[in-house]
This record gives C-alpha cells, structure tokens and sequence, in this order.
C-alpha cells in the first residue's frame, strides 16, 4: 500500500477511535497525526519533526490577541458591562413586537461584539434576561431560543477569536478584513433571529413596550457610552493603521479593566480566578493549534486537500453544488466539532476548492465561521445550547423545537452569505483591505 494512503488511513481511523475512547480532541488530533508521521518518516526524525511543527505553529504574533481577548471578555463578563448594554438595547428594541425578546438579541450581538465570545453572550446576557422576561410572562423555551439563537452573532461580528485562528491557518489573510467583513453577515444573523423572534412574539400575544422617558435614555445611553467606546477604540485602532490586531486585544484589557474598576462592579479578589480561567481557556485553544501543525503537515505530505477536491469535482463541475455540499459538510461537522478545532482541520481542505471556484479568502472565512457558529445551537455538542439552557433553568428537549424556525431562518442567511460575495466583501473593498 501507497505510504501517503497508509499515513492517511492511521491519521483519520486514529483520531476517530482516539475520540470515541472518549480522548479530547487535540489530543485525538496530535496523537493520531504522530502515529501517521512515524509511517512516513523514522521514528526519531517524526518525534523531531512533531516537535518543530508545533513550534512553528505557535510562531505567530497574531495568535497573541487570542488569550488577551479571552481575558477582556472574562473581565467584561463579570464587570457589570452587560447589564449597562441591556439597558442601552432597550431604547433601540423596545417599540417592536416582544421587546424583552428583541431586547435579548440586540444585547447579544452588542456583548458579542466587544467579548468575542458567543457562549459569553448566552451566559451573561441569558442570565440577566431570562429572570426578566419570565416575569413579564414569557415563555421560558421562547425566550431561551431567542438567546441562544442570537449569542453565537459575537463570533462573526468583530473582534473574533475564530477568525484570527483562521487568519493564522489561510497564511497571507487580513485579519482587518476578517474583521470587518463579518458584521453585514453578523448583523443579518441578528435581524433574522429579530424577524422570527417579533413574528413568534405577535402570535403569542408579546407586545412592544417602551417605558422608557427621554431623560432615562439619555441617562442609560450615557452609561453604555463609554462600553461601547471599547468597539471603536479596538477596530478603529486596527483599521486606522494605529495598532496591530494583538496590540489592540491587550488595550481592550486594560479599557475593560478600567472600565469595571470605574463601575465598581469588579473586586480585585476576583481577579485571580479571572486570569485562571482565561489561562485554561487559552491553553484549550493554544494546545489544539499546535497538535493541529502536526495534521497539517501529514496532510500536505499526503496530499489529502487534493484528493478531497479532486472527487468533489468528479461529483459535479458545478460551483453552486459544490458550495452547497461543502456547506452541508461543516454544518454536519459543527454538531459535533468545536469551531476552533474545525478551522484548523477543515481550512486547509476547503479554502483550495473554493479559492479554485473564485472565491476569495476572505469570503470563505466569514463562510467557514459563519457554518460552525450555526453548529453551536445544535445538539449534541453546541456549547453555546447548553449554556443557554443552563442559565435558563430549563432542558434542552423543551427548547428544541422553538429554535428550528431560527435555525431555518438563520441557514437561508447562511446561503445568501455564500452565494453573494458583496455581504461579505464589500466593506473590507470599499476600505482597501483588499481589492
């Protein structure tokens, strides 16, 4: 047998018996990757050669913005910032049908955009808004659908850890134009879950309520203010040419820690446990970017990229199909995948098929983010599900079948996003990020 074959058949049947063993999944990945190299190169020289791919893996300034965004999200999370972006959604959500509702998703896609993190969304929006809206008489499974429908609009909508490991695997991809060509299909996920969300809130009888004065929203917009300054300071910082993409992750600590420090809503005690949890959640990410190097080196020995697009295109010469199959393929694989460990498996797979079909890089990543943040709301995995269930008290049996007309509603966005470039391309266009 061919050794590339060989090499390729240990990797894949590796990793799938190492994860039904129950082995996390950079584990998985980087054990079964080094038992495929060991058949391609001596056993000294594959422990060498692991060794240097995961060095060099990691050799990336830009990787250095994911940790420091974790910590600003973390301190965000418990610094009283989103009870401050809730007041403020109010005053824009609350004329339309089921305004707590509408409240939720407006909250979720502001959260998001300054912690990056959809599950950080569901956990600190979800928690302050659930109370809420079962007072009000909401539905508890309606209410939970519409937030964790919304939460995972964070991971699109800049800054995005997502998309900077995706940046680091494409190579030569901005991530200024990552960042800013994720907020047209960020902001339609939100307006989608908004239009299901008003539609169902109609029907069920959840009126629009605005009791809001003048003198109370000048109030709350002038506490949010200096919240939402942190999305300016960070992106306008990094388009404007002021600062790199890593700087301006460790400035949106600082702002964020002075932010909460300035509410009084952080104590210093809690900072240690703070810093713990972005350090275990930094290592998770880190870890599975390195074991991942070493996949990446089987598969360019093995050619397996190639041979994948290679029967993709003996299946059908025609790029609609192959968007569609290719669509289909990470949104199977999201409901059971992490996103981050998917980029690194599944951007070197994909990204040469589409780039052959005209798309851009930039495209595709949005694309690629945009099919395993869907996968986040499913079971059986979708962290971002359970969290929303976890802060809603509620199970995930009950909240199922009121999430599938977002689901739906969500994938027709989906499809527009890969079949129209401009959702995604014109911005970072119209700022010379790229031609």
């Amino acid at each position: 047998m061919d050794i590339a074959l060989t090499a390729s058949l240990v990797m894949f049947f590796g990793a799938i018996f190492l994860l039904i063993l129950g082995a996390p999944i950079a584990i998985s990945v980087g054990a079964a990757s080094f038992a495929a190299m060991t058949v391609i190169l001596p056993f000294p020289g594959a422990m060498t050669t692991s060794a240097q791919r995961m060095f060099v893996g990691l050799d990336s300034f830009a990787l250095l913005a994911i940790p420091f965004f974790i910590l600003a999200g973390n301190i965000m999370n418990n610094g009283g910032i989103a009870i401050r972006l809730i007041n403020f959604s109010k005053i824009i959500s609350g004329f339309f049908p089921g305004s707590l509702a509408q409240t939720n998703v407006v909250s979720n896609m502001l959260f998001g955009s300054i912690s990056g993190s959809g599950v950080a969304s569901a956990a600190a929006v979800g928690g302050i808004m659930s109370p809420i809206q079962k007072r009000e008489g909401y539905d508890p499974a309606f209410s939970t659908a519409v937030n964790i429908a919304s939460a995972p609009t964070g991971m699109l909508i800049p800054p995005s850890n997502t998309l900077i490991v995706y940046a680091t695997v494409a190579g030569s991809v901005s991530v200024s134009a990552l960042f800013v060509g994720g907020y047209l299909p960020g902001i339609l996920w939100g307006l989608s879950v908004m239009l299901i969300a008003g539609f169902m809130a109609k029907k069920r009888g959840y009126v629009g309520k605005h009791s809001m004065t003048l003198k109370q929203c000048i109030s709350v917009t002038l506490q949010a203010i200096p919240s939402l300054t942190l999305v300016l300071v960070v992106i306008g910082g990094i388009l404007g040419g002021i600062f790199t993409a890593t700087e301006a992750s460790a400035i949106a600590v600082v702002y964020a820690l002075f932010l909460t420090l300035c509410y009084r809503s952080l104590k210093l005690s809690a900072l240690p446990t703070i810093f713990l949890n972005t350090a275990k959640m930094s290592a998770i990410v880190i870890f599975m970017l390195a074991t991942s190097s070493i996949m990446s080196w089987v598969m360019a020995f093995t050619q397996i990229p190639g041979m994948i697009a290679d029967s993709l295109l003996a299946l059908t010469d025609n790029p609609f199909l192959i968007l569609l199959i290719i669509n289909l393929v990470l949104l199977f694989v999201g409901t059971f995948m992490d996103p981050t460990p998917a980029v690194l498996i599944f951007t070197p797979i994909f990204l040469p098929i589409c780039t052959s079909l005209g798309m851009d890089p930039v495209q595709f990543g949005i694309l690629l983010v945009f099919n395993l943040s869907l996968g986040t709301i499913t079971p059986p995995v979708g962290p971002i599900l359970f969290t929303g269930c976890k802060v809603s008290g509620i199970s995930i049996d009950s909240v199922i079948r009121t999430l599938l007309p977002f689901f739906f509603m969500i994938f027709a966005v989906l499809m527009l996003v890969t079949y129209v470039p401009a959702i995604s391309m014109t911005i970072p266009q119209w700022m010379g990020l790229i031609r």
